[in-house]
This record gives structure tokens, C-alpha cells and sequence, in this order.
């Protein structure tokens, strides 16, 4: 078992040349030092007693926890809701995250934020942070997080790995916004560095997709980029092969109804699900095709509604 109190388990085994390019010491708390790091390992099952999805092991360090599961669909009983809270309001220079979050014996889940996850300016270095999702046989998860505000000058790398069992479903989004725009900004960060790298119980990929924004290099506003359009955002559905056209065609149907967005569904090669790529001017724009895409998803996999995300 790998040490959460060592500096290296919350360092991305390997950072892209276009990150490192921005590594220097920091004059501040330097990186591992008390408050930089953030942890966060959840193990989710099925309970057998009550039916319930419970937490059989929890571990956090600040600036990263959850609240306890709650159970908030009618349709769904056994299904845990959980957010993701970060208390330091936001990631700052030369911040290591790391989440691992694992679904067992027909767990079923949906995690998402407390709030947007903020890039804070960066003067030096700058922050990362792993993603790595483990759902296996008969399991179910919904990832939905809410979006990523880089502020100016902020440099961020995220890396999510996915291991998802051929007969599991996993729903895993992510959104990036153009920054503070009601401050007045617009683009105004260095990177933003997004890799998903998806396989199943036997380690065959299933998909590794890369998104690399930086404004400051290449014309965001420009055709065949984001053109008039702000905010980025991509779904990937992992689900059995034999659920992917149906699935594909569902989405497609109902993201179309929804209408005020560029994008679209494709299926990835072999069966292994679907991408959905989202263009749109407002984050609630993008993530109301995103609860589509969810509730999709359950129509088709759970034969279930889907009442969307409470949050105060």
C-alpha cells in the first residue's frame, strides 16, 4: 500500500513538457508542505444488511473530504450521494491532490463538488491533481463534478484514471470555464491540462483522450477551437457493450431536445461507450446537457428517472 504521508503519492508519475515549463521553487509553503497536499481515499459497497451504498473506508486530508452519504432518490434507495468539499475555497501554486475513489460488491453512486473548483493566479510552479476511479463488476457510479474556473495566470494538470469493469457503468464529466469573466477575465491563463487515460478489469485501454488549453498560445475564440463560445466540457459513459447503441442513440435524442449548445455523442472504438463533447456560452448551459446525458444514462442502464443534483 502506497504511504499518503509521502510527497510522492500525490505527484502525477509523469507531468507533461508543457507543465513542467512552469516548475520553480516557490518563496511561500513549498510543495508538501502543511496544507498543499490534499487527499481524499473512498471505498464504497453495498451493504448487506440494509441495501444501502455505504463508506467501508474514508480517509481525507485537508483541504479534501466528503460529507456522509445520503440517500436522496425515490427511484433509488441504495443509491449514495456524496460531495466532494474543499474548505481552502480553491487550488493555489504548487497544491498536489489526489483522490481514489472505489466502487464494489453493486455499489451505486453519485459524487460531485461542493462548488467549482477554483485555479487560484499563480506567480510560480503550479498545481495538479489525480483523478483515479476503480468501479467493478455490477457497480455503478456517476462522477459529475461541478467546473473548473481557471483564474489569470493559473497553470493546472489533471490527471484521471479509470478502471471500469466490462459490466460496470461509470458517467465521468468535466467542465472548463474562460475564467473570472465578471472580473473582467477572459482566457487569461497560462494552461490547463486535462488527461483521462480509461481501462478495464484487465487493463486493456478502452480510451486516453488529451485536452490541452492554453490561451495565451493559440486564439481560443479562433475557428475550429471554441470560436464564439466560452465554456468546454466532455462526458464519457463507460457501460456494456451491448448498452452502447442504444445508449448512444438515447443521448444523441434527448441532448438534441435540449438544444443552445455546439457538440455532440460518438462512440468510442470498440464498443468501449460513448464521448459526448460540449460547446456552450454559460455553465449552466453545459451542465444541463450534462444532467441530460445522466439522466440518459439511467433510463437506459438502471430503467430509473433522474431528479438532478441538490445543493444549497
Amino acid at each position: 500500500m502506497e504511504d499518503v504521508n509521502k510527497l510522492e503519492y500525490y505527484v502525477p508519475s509523469s507531468i507533461p513538457p508543457e507543465v513542467l515549463a512552469y516548475a520553480s521553487t516557490l518563496d511561500q509553503l513549498g510543495v508538501g508542505k502543511a496544507g498543499k497536499l490534499g487527499g481524499l481515499i473512498l471505498k464504497l459497497e453495498k451493504d448487506e444488511v440494509s441495501g444501502k451504498t455505504a463508506v467501508k473506508q474514508q480517509y481525507s486530508r485537508v483541504p479534501l473530504y466528503t460529507q456522509r452519504a445520503l440517500y436522496l432518490e425515490e427511484a433509488l434507495p441504495s443509491m449514495a450521494y456524496m460531495y466532494i468539499i474543499s474548505p481552502s475555497g480553491g487550488i493555489l501554486q504548487g497544491d498536489r491532490y489526489r483522490m481514489d475513489i472505489t466502487l464494489r460488491r453493486e455499489a451505486m453512486a453519485h459524487l460531485t463538488t461542493q462548488g467549482a473548483t477554483r485555479i487560484y493566479r499563480m506567480e510560480k510552479n503550479f498545481a495538479t491533481q489525480i483523478v483515479n476511479i476503480t468501479v467493478e463488476q455490477g457497480c455503478y457510479l456517476e462522477y459529475i463534478p461541478d467546473q473548473i474556473i481557471p483564474y489569470r495566470n493559473s497553470r493546472f494538470y489533471q490527471i484521471a484514471n479509470l478502471h471500469v469493469h466490462d459490466n460496470a457503468t461509470l458517467v465521468y464529466s468535466e467542465m472548463v470555464t474562460p475564467g473570472r469573466v465578471a472580473g473582467g477575465e477572459h482566457f487569461d491563463y497560462d494552461i490547463c491540462y486535462m488527461k483521462t487515460v480509461a481501462k478495464n478489469q484487465k487493463e486493456r485501454l478502452r480510451y486516453y483522450d488529451v485536452a490541452i488549453l492554453e490561451p495565451k498560445k493559440r486564439n481560443m475564440g479562433a475557428f475550429g477551437v471554441l470560436e464564439k463560445l466560452d465554456v468546454f466540457g466532455t462526458v464519457y459513459v463507460l457501460t456494456e457493450t451491448e448498452k452502447v447503441l442504444e445508449l448512444y442513440e438515447e443521448i444523441s435524442r434527448e441532448i438534441r431536445r435540449v438544444g443552445g449548445f455546439s457538440g455532440g455523442a460518438s462512440i468510442l472504438p470498440d464498443n468501449n461507450g460513448i464521448i459526448i463533447r460540449l460547446l456552450g456560452s454559460t455553465a449552466s448551459e453545459v451542465r444541463s446537457v450534462i444532467f441530460e446525458v445522466v439522466r440518459s444514462v439511467r433510463k437506459v442502464v438502471l430503467n430509473a428517472p433522474f431528479s438532478g443534483i441538490r445543493k444549497g
